[in-house]
């Protein structure tokens, strides 16, 4: 049985590369000795076939096979767009 292939939730921090972008996810966890909320940041690169992202929407990202030496997700839908597409 095939593995799910795994999603994340972040917002574009960059989309300047044509038909990609620059998703931040953020993460709250517990430390897991101290107990103390920790955040925790990860940028990924995925792709956007339509280039039509803008930076600060929130999105959907799946993860894929190695499209570029460090694009490794592809676009599935804008949650929300962000306050930048509204000008």
């Amino acid at each position: 049985m095939r593995e799910r292939k795994k999603t994340r939730d972040g917002v574009v921090i960059s989309n300047k590369m044509d038909k990609s972008i620059t998703v931040e996810v953020m993460d709250r966890l517990p430390h897991p000795l101290y107990g103390k909320i920790v955040k925790s940041r990860l940028r990924l690169k995925a792709h956007d076939e339509k280039n039509e992202c803008l930076i600060g929407d929130k999105v959907r990202v799946v993860e894929s096979s190695p499209l570029s030496r460090t694009k490794r997700w592809r676009l599935v839908k804008i949650l929300e767009r962000g306050e930048s597409a509204e000008d």
